[in-house]
């Protein structure tokens, strides 16, 4: 239970979460690296990289988790169906998207899709979450962080559309905002790391099978590219485990707003790994918008709605018990 309070305090919750996006903003740049390096060109070889490193994160989760919780780490019968599924979605569907979706589309633009999964996230909970209801605070959070994002990649907007580019990518964004609220949904099954080590194992692994069916295939790991595939497992690692004990004991709303960051985090990062220009006013503008988002969404509510909200989730976790 002391873990559970000290992740609902503001300051925990906002450190962490911006943790977080900065670790997946540092994806963006790191597979674009990785393509590279491994001459990475075929579908099935985007997908059977991209299921090297979530088996790999879901490996280090498990080991990590085992030595924290002092036990090997198992979850109920009853809650397998539930953690599959969420890997399926999250880990599987979610990255072959993602994966050929950069093949066809700049980070940049890349980011500005994907950055529209909190809009998902807030919206389903609205509907599917009872305490969660959509209100001003939240909208305009919302549209004043996007539009920040917006504003952070103007130049990478113009282009043509394809399905297997900006349709992918949009996929990959819905899939990712709704698993938002159903790991909220499923986060009594088990610990945050039990919950996130199985769901990558599961999805990692659907991801190698269907690389290798679809014909991919790579060589040519050396030491640099060893370090990179590792650095990518573990920062998967350690945000889906972070982010899946937020989303445990904090509104969805409040946790998947600061998604908003991960772009302006990719953009500082391509800048400095891929010598992308990022220093400009309309960088600082961009963050600016993007924090404003997250501060509005993350202001408390009235006294009766902070009472309500705390007594539907008092009932929640006594009808899960």
């Amino acid at each position: 239970m002391e873990t559970g309070n000290t992740l609902k305090k503001p300051t925990v919750r906002c450190l962490l979460a911006l943790l977080c996006c900065a670790l997946w903003g540092s994806a963006f740049p790191c597979v674009k690296i990785g393509y590279e390096w491994l001459d990475i060109q075929s579908v099935g070889s985007q997908i059977l990289f991209a299921g090297y490193r979530f088996f790999l994160a879901g490996v280090l989760t498990f080991f990590a988790g085992c030595l924290l919780e002092k036990r090997f780490m198992t979850v109920q019968r009853g809650s397998v169906p539930y953690i599959a599924g969420i890997g399926f979605l999250q880990t599987t569907v979610q990255y072959v998207c993602f994966y050929i979706a950069m093949s066809h589309i700049t980070g940049t633009k890349g980011s500005i899709i994907n950055a529209s999964n909190a809009f998902v996230s807030i919206l389903l909970a609205h509907f599917l979450i009872k305490g969660e209801r959509m209100t001003w605070k939240k909208g305009a959070g919302c549209l004043i962080g996007f539009a920040g994002v917006v504003l952070i990649n103007a130049e990478g907007i113009s282009g043509g559309v394809s399905f297997m580019g900006e349709g992918m990518m949009i996929l990959c964004t819905i899939v990712y905002g709704s698993c938002s609220v159903l790991m909220k949904l499923i986060s009594h099954r088990g610990t945050a790391m039990a919950i996130t080590a199985w769901q990558l194992l599961f999805g990692g692994f659907l991801l190698i099978v269907i690389g290798f069916a679809g014909g991919g295939r790579i060589s040519g790991f050396d030491g640099k590219s060893a370090a990179l595939l590792l650095y990518m497992a573990a920062l998967s690692a350690a945000a889906f485990s972070i982010w899946t004990a937020l989303l445990k004991y904090n509104p969805v709303g409040k946790v998947a707003i600061f998604g908003f960051s991960i772009p302006v985090f990719g953009v500082i990062l391509s800048g400095i790994f891929l010598g992308e220009s990022f220093l400009s006013v309309q960088s600082l503008s961009a963050l600016a918008c993007v924090s404003t988002g997250i501060v509005l969404v993350n202001l408390p509510g009235g006294r009766k709605r902070e009472r309500l909200e705390a007594s539907d989730r008092v009932g929640n976790t006594r009808r899960k018990e």
